[in-house]
């Protein structure tokens, strides 16, 4: 087993940076200038004012057991509402909202269907001995599989985040928006995006990180970050050079000034814990 935990944990920091696939790429490019079709994610908008608990510590928290209880059902047909939607005939903000509540939206339902689960990596939605190896020594995660059906095409949540958001819309602020159900990762905000607000959220959700000590913390000179800016280097700049500029445009005073001088990342971190109420 430990030998299968090592090739297994090797294979899953491999995939993180993934290449991105050509033909869903290709596939959801298209925007139509200047549509006015809009994409209602009321009900979305109202699960998570109800479930996302924002908390003192700047952590939101996801009140699992009362929206598996409450909840649940609104949630999956929000997700099938979403499966019907002609992405190609939106205009481009509108398909970003529509990717990120769709990621996240997909992301809880399948915590919810799980929980209660101590983090999102003991899931394993792989039907293969790959899956369960990975599953029962902490290194799984739901990302790969296809789950959800658009225009006629099966998509994983990887394929919705590497292969449409980060390569169709260039903005590495996404990473602030795409939640992954761990402490460690951007909040799940508690709205939906919109085709009208989703630059400012965009904007909002890398201020909330980057000032957080989960995003950026320094000490004595020395910094550590999140993995995510590991992870995805390339969209952050592609050096640490890079990922400190991007910090710098959402740091606050107090924090530009601990990172004055600064050129380096020292170390990275990430808490895969679930970003469960009740923990």
């Amino acid at each position: 087993m430990a030998l299968a935990a090592t090739l297994i944990g090797v294979c899953a920091t491999a995939e993180v940076a993934l290449a991105a696939s050509p033909e869903v790429t290709a596939a959801f490019s298209a925007h139509k200038v200047g549509a006015t079709v809009q994409v209602d994610h009321h009900a979305w908008d109202q699960l998570l004012k109800s479930y996302v608990k924002p908390a003192a510590d700047g952590v939101n928290r996801v009140d699992y057991k009362s929206f598996k209880a409450n909840g649940g059902a609104a949630l999956k047909a929000y997700v099938a509402d979403l499966e019907r939607t002609k992405v190609s005939a939106l205009d481009r903000p509108v398909q970003l909202a529509f990717w990120i509540n769709l990621y996240n939206a997909k992301t809880v339902d399948i915590v919810l269907d799980h929980y209660p689960v101590a983090s999102i990596r003991d899931i394993s939605l792989e039907e293969s001995l790959l899956g369960f190896l990975k599953k029962s020594v902490g290194a799984g995660g739901p990302w790969k599989t296809p789950i959800v059906n658009v225009e006629g095409r099966r998509l994983s949540l990887d394929n919705i985040e590497h292969d449409i958001l980060r390569p169709v819309f260039k903005d590495p602020r996404v990473h602030y928006a795409v939640n992954c159900a761990s402490y460690g990762c951007p909040n799940l905000q508690a709205a939906a995006f919109t085709g009208a607000n989703a630059d400012a959220m965009l904007t909002e959700g890398a201020k909330a990180y980057v000032n957080h000590p989960r995003g950026i913390s320094v000490k004595d000179g020395r910094v550590k970050a999140s993995s995510i800016y590991n992870w995805f280097q390339t969209d952050f700049g592609g050096s640490d050079a890079g990922v400190l500029q991007h910090v710098r445009l959402y740091a606050t005073p107090e924090l530009k000034a601990a990172l004055a001088g600064v050129t380096a990342i020292d170390s990275y971190d990430y808490d895969w814990r679930l970003n469960d109420i009740s923990r």
